[in-house]
């Protein structure tokens, strides 16, 4: 085989694009490997551990890396490369109007109402988000990695305007019943839900939907998604004010849930008394020490609305052995997901390790790696620079599951595995042959939680055979998930 790296400076093109730019030129005849991306540090890291020779570069150069057989042709590759990279073009519309160049001179043809989804690189999310609450609009911001101190002067500005800024790093929304961002597909009703949190806010959709049944009273109306930052002490909660203000305003809404990674306590303390001066029944789901996981705080909605909780489904337990060392290691796509089984493993296991740590003494370095209980959230900021979304593209979880499953001392590897609208089409397919390699020296227990509903365009029950298949135990709730990969490390040891 032989090599081929180049870089085109100057060149950008977005993450998920470049995604898809790589799997296209991968099945070019000749073509062993490709990998088309932004030279940001993370980048440069995964394609040495691809074991390519990259000469120096900047984050500004796009990495055109090519692995091939040695009577391929270069050039071919190439050619393959720049095809994939030439931006589709709508096919309809009046070619003689040019396109806007602005957000706000787009939303001025566009009239009034629209909400604005800004998904651009998080150094220029802000000024697009800006642009858009000028021009009068609400904004969901999907961009990740924008300062702080820009979130809380875009939130300010809104509260001047009645504006609501979801985000940044908002994921997922549901307005009047459609779904932005990663949303689950829901039957609506007359739920709304403020969420701090984009994988908290699905696990939520997905328990009341499947809870619900065919009982609009259970479906969610609005999913306010407002950033995972929003109850920080630096950000004061200022976007979940005016969610729950309109939320209470609106009369087809019976009752709220909030759902929030972690707060600060002070805001915490502040939202539970700005809360007692609606009108409307709220549900607070504060993930923390000592609070409920977020599958009993949807029973809890339920219970309020008189409908009893289900048994949540648990399929492929007969492929659970016993555990086969005595630490656990959590793999996840979903940030919430994340927090919330560190939580629940730190009551029982101790400390636990991360590069999202409950407390900063537990930190991991940049290897990920620990000799001792560990959870890892891929889609927090640090791991996304220059590179899709998890969710989208697994390739360094499925790195870490194969270094996981390879260290003797891993008892049992907990995942998660979330469906929605904006994620990978087909995420088991390329999941499930991870799991089955990470078991083929040795049976790890894998106990997965996935986050879906029937509605989502992936297919929850073909996701769910085919992780099943692979030797997974696959579970609804999050929660208990990691109750039985804590049951589990509990008997080893």
């Amino acid at each position: 085989m032989k090599d081929h790296v180049e870089l085109r400076s100057g060149a950008y093109a977005d993450s998920v694009t470049l995604l898809q730019v790589s799997r296209a030129v991968q099945t070019t005849p000749g073509v062993v490997a490709a990998q088309v991306a932004m030279a940001t540090g993370l980048n440069l890291e995964v394609l040495e551990g691809m074991g390519f020779d990259v000469p120096g570069s900047s984050p500004n150069d796009m990495v055109v890396a090519l692995r091939l057989d040695d009577d391929a042709d270069v050039a071919t590759a190439l050619s393959a490369v720049d095809a994939a990279l030439v931006p589709r073009r709508p096919t309809s519309g009046d070619a003689t109007v040019a396109p806007p160049r602005t957000t706000g001179a787009a939303l001025r043809r566009g009239g009034t109402g629209a909400v604005v989804l800004v998904s651009v690189p998080g150094a220029s999310a802000t000024v697009e988000a800006m642009d858009a609450l000028e021009a009068g609009h609400d904004v969901m911001v999907f961009s990740d990695n924008v300062p702080v101190a820009e979130e809380v002067a875009l939130k300010t500005y809104a509260a001047t305007r009645n504006a609501l800024v979801m985000g940044p790093d908002c994921g997922t929304a549901v307005i009047d019943g459609v779904g932005l961002g990663f949303a689950n597909a829901v039957r609506p009703g007359r739920i709304g839900i403020v969420a701090a949190s984009g994988t908290g806010c699905q696990q939520l959709l997905a328990l009341l939907h499947h809870a619900g049944g065919t009982c609009a009273e259970v479906g969610v109306r609005h999913a306010l998604g407002v950033g995972g930052r929003d109850l920080s002490s630096a950000v004061g909660g200022l976007a979940t004010r005016e969610a729950l203000s309109r939320l209470d305003a609106d009369p087809d809404v019976d009752l709220v849930v909030v759902v929030s990674k972690p707060p600060a306590a002070e805001v915490a303390g502040e939202l539970t008394a700005y809360v007692d001066t609606l009108g409307t029944p709220v549900e607070l789901g504060l993930l923390g020490r000592g609070q409920r996981d977020l599958t009993a705080v949807a029973e809890a909605v339920l219970a309020r609305l008189g409908h009893d909780a289900p048994d949540w489904p648990v399929h492929g337990a007969d492929n659970t052995g016993p555990a086969t060392g005595p630490l656990l290691r959590g793999l996840f796509v979903g940030g919430t997901l994340c927090d919330e089984s560190m939580l629940m493993a730190t009551d029982v296991l101790g400390p636990v390790r991360s590069n999202i740590p409950l407390t900063d003494d537990l930190a991991l370095g940049d290897e990920l790696l620990a000799d001792s209980h560990v959870m890892i959230d891929f889609g927090d900021d640090a791991l996304t620079q220059g590179r899709a979304h998890p969710m989208i593209d697994p390739t360094l979880r499925n790195e870490q599951l194969a270094r996981a499953a390879a260290d003797p001392s891993t008892g049992v590897i907990l995942l998660d595995l979330v469906l929605g609208h904006g994620a990978e089409p087909d995420p088991a397919a390329l999941l499930a042959p991870a799991i089955e390699a990470a078991r083929s020296e040795r049976p790890i227990p894998v106990v997965v939680s996935l986050v879906g509903t029937d509605l989502d365009p992936q297919g929850l029950d073909a996701q769910r055979d085919a992780l099943v298949a692979a030797g997974a135990e696959v579970h609804l709730s999050n929660a208990a998930a990691t109750r039985r990969a804590l049951d589990l490390i509990g008997a080893f040891q």
